[in-house]
């Protein structure tokens, strides 16, 4: 089973900028097909917030475009979102997803642990 840790999540005010980080790993060898963030608010929806897949290609919620960046370290097996402009509406548990082949041909969805991200007004 592949295993994600999330880190980076943390307090700011609005207008601040911060960077998640998710590192994957597995005690067998796996290929990820595309990673990336969801968020849940309180009392909403698990959202996708941004996604990156094997071409590179790199998808956003349209209220994160122009302030949100993904990327990622294949060397590392981890994906980066960096956040700027931070809004109080962007408040909420950010959880990383990885689409992963562990020795079978089949695709598996791996969640992380999740990380707080909290933006005061």
């Amino acid at each position: 089973q592949v295993q994600l840790v999330e880190s980076g999540g943390g307090l700011v005010q609005a207008g601040g900028s911060l960077r998640l980080s998710c590192a994957a790993s597995s005690g067998s060898i796996f290929s990820i097909t595309g990673m990336g963030w969801y968020r849940q608010a309180p009392g909403k929806q698990r959202e996708l917030v941004a996604g990156i897949i094997t071409s590179g290609d790199a998808s956003y919620a349209d209220s994160v475009k122009g302030r949100f960046t993904i990327s990622r370290d294949n060397v590392k097996n981890t994906v980066y979102l960096q956040m700027q402009s931070l809004k109080p509406e962007d408040t909420a548990v950010y959880y990383c997803y990885c689409n992963a082949r562990e020795r079978r041909p089949s695709v598996n969805t791996y969640w992380g642990q999740g990380t707080q991200v909290t933006v005061s007004s």
